[in-house]
């Protein structure tokens, strides 16, 4: 006796073609329905195949674990750069963005000003080069118009060639994507829509002030503290394992370390937090455990029976991002 066959039933979400989802933020809802962020759904299809791949890509930066959590853990964020050569007379500013309306690559202000966003698709597999192509054409830009991006040319500067290599690079990260425009109220039209969007979307973010690269930020279920190290992967791992068969690896109370992941050749732990543990209550904890993290690095010894069983643990837990 043959099968029943299952009615059909539509999504409840409508879904579009590929060719009529617009291009929006890379961690903004993708537009086709999907339920997932664009850059994990469309924006996939998107970026070109890359042609090589550099695994740090930031390496030689002033500040090179910043740039990689503004590229893969901060929903709206700024830092002003430096160019080795200054700015051109008419360019006041330069700024780079975690993400700007329309998804852009970059923008030109009225004013002159440039902002060039770091969480776009990228058309090769060097995103320092991609970025520097993109920075250089925004330089020569009309005021007052998006930039596009190309692809940029073998053996075409990169930013470590652009950027003064002894200027700090600061993040100052914002609630909102209200530093798009200088008068946000008067947005209008798709911008507008994106800028809703993007501010739906944006997880409540904060950058720990005395250590390097740690940020935290709140989820429905729990709070999480996400910190990009710059030590080498094997050796960082083993100290964190130290600390874990110790017990020393949380940032005390109920937290607790979850595992890491690895992003732009450098690793990244992560905390589970209570709700109630905001971000300067971080402060102190992360300072302790810093020192912690110090001693552990400069040990030597080979790793003991419980240090190899939480090795094991925390690699079994690690993704790559890139």
């Amino acid at each position: 006796m043959a099968k029943k066959r299952r009615p059909q039933t539509k999504a409840a979400t409508p879904q579009i073609t590929d060719g009529e989802v617009p291009v929006v933020g890379a961690r903004e809802p993708c537009p086709c329905g999907s339920g997932r962020r664009y850059k994990a759904c469309h924006g996939r299809a998107a970026a070109q195949a890359a042609t090589e791949l550099v695994r740090r890509p930031f390496e030689g930066l002033p500040g090179e674990c910043d740039w990689v959590a503004l590229r893969e853990l901060v929903p709206a964020a700024t830092a002003e750069l430096t160019m080795r050569e200054g700015l051109p007379e008419d360019v006041p500013s330069l700024t780079l963005a975690t993400v700007l309306p329309m998804a852009w690559p970059a923008l030109r202000r009225d004013d002159g000003a440039v902002l060039v966003a770091v969480q776009n698709d990228t058309a090769t597999g060097d995103l320092s080069r991609d970025l520097a192509d993109v920075l250089r054409t925004a330089l020569t830009g009309e005021p007052g118009r998006p930039v596009a991006a190309g692809r940029a040319a073998a053996g075409s500067p990169r930013l470590q060639d652009l950027l003064a290599p002894d200027a700090p690079f600061v993040p100052q990260v914002h609630s909102g994507f209200e530093f798009w425009l200088d008068d946000a109220e008067q947005a209008g039209g798709p911008v507008a829509a994106s800028l809703e969007r993007a501010n739906e979307a944006a997880i409540p973010t904060a950058r720990l002030t005395g250590v390097e690269a740690a940020y935290w930020c709140r989820t429905p279920e729990k709070n999480h503290l996400r910190w990009v190290m710059p030590h080498p992967e094997d050796a960082l791992i083993d100290a964190l394992a130290r600390l874990h068969a110790a017990g020393a690896s949380s940032l005390g109370g109920d937290t607790r370390l979850v595992g890491s992941f690895r992003a732009h050749g450098l690793t990244v732990p992560v905390w589970d937090l209570p709700g109630a543990m905001e971000a300067e209550d971080c402060e102190k904890p992360a300072a302790a455990f810093a020192e912690r993290l110090a001693e552990a690095l400069d040990t030597r010894a080979p790793l003991t029976a419980d240090e190899r069983r939480a090795r094991s643990g925390l690699t079994n837990r690690q993704i790559t991002l890139n």
